[in-house]
This record gives structure tokens, C-alpha cells and sequence, in this order.
């Protein structure tokens, strides 16, 4: 098969509107950070789990691009020590959307996602004319001008 139209078949995939629960075996996990030659380094949703490694399967490489924060479907692999699963799927919004309607979305996941909505509801109301919020642009000089009155000049001058 030619690599564009692997390429299309996997966008196809991708696009389709399989919103099917995972399976006993599968579990939804976060992406924390790549380490390279496709291996991902994953949050788990089990709490007692550490971190580990997922690879990318070969119809994924290339053809599509995950980064920190996607959430994955993985199932787990029997060979290895380092790398414990695969990614079966990459998670959109719209399979969040449909998973948390099913109770399948973990919660360790829905509470940060919350959290980070309502942080920005309270950004959205707030005044955006008010300056004060911002941090200063360490990139530019800072100018202070010291007010002082006319007496403490003449007594600096002498």
C-alpha cells in the first residue's frame, strides 16, 4: 500500500464516527510528555499506577501527531519491561463527550478538565481592561522614575 493512501485510511479512521467504548482490556490514559522513536510516556486513570511507556503503532507514524495533554485508548502488550501497552486510538473532544455520557470517562481526568473551565469562566468575567493582572515583559527595561520634590533636589545638589 502507497503512503498516501495509508495516509487516507488512517485520516478515514480517524474521521469516522466510531465512538465505541473501550473494552475490558483498554484503558483511557493521558499523554505526559515524548520520549522518542514513538514511545509516549502516559498517565495512567488507575490512581495506584505509576507512569509508563505506550508505543505507537506503525499505521499511526507519520501520519499523525499527539502531544502533551491527548488522551489515548491503550491496550496492554504482554512482551517487554519498559513499554506496557499500545496506542489503539487517539481520543477527541467529541469521544470525551461521548464516553463521560456513558460513564466511562475516569474521573481523575474529568476533575482537572473542570477545573481548568472554570478557571477560564472567571477569567472570561473579569474586567479585561484592568492591567494590573499581567505580568511585566522581562524582555524590556524597566524605567523607574522616583517623584521627588524640589527641597530634596537642591539637598542632593549641595
Amino acid at each position: 500500500m502507497s503512503r498516501v493512501t495509508r495516509l487516507k485510511h488512517v485520516q478515514r479512521e480517524l474521521d469516522s464516527d466510531d465512538f465505541s467504548l473501550p473494552t475490558e482490556k483498554q484503558q483511557i490514559c493521558r499523554i505526559v510528555s515524548s520520549k522518542g522513536n514513538n514511545l509516549h510516556e502516559v498517565e495512567s486513570s488507575i490512581e495506584s499506577e505509576e507512569n509508563y511507556l505506550v508505543s505507537m503503532p506503525p499505521k499511526f507514524r507519520k501520519n499523525v501527531w499527539i502531544k502533551r495533554g491527548d488522551f489515548v485508548l491503550v491496550e496492554p502488550i504482554e512482551e517487554g519491561d519498559k513499554v506496557k501497552a499500545e496506542i489503539c486510538r487517539i481520543l477527541t473532544p467529541e469521544h470525551q463527550k461521548e464516553f463521560e455520557k456513558a460513564f466511562v470517562w475516569p474521573k481523575k481526568f474529568t476533575k482537572k478538565r473542570d477545573h481548568e473551565e472554570i478557571e477560564d469562566d472567571k477569567t472570561s468575567d473579569s474586567d479585561s481592561d484592568n492591567d494590573d493582572d499581567l505580568p511585566q515583559n522581562p524582555n524590556r527595561r524597566q524605567n523607574y522614575r522616583a517623584e521627588t520634590s524640589s527641597s530634596e533636589e537642591s539637598d542632593q545638589e549641595d
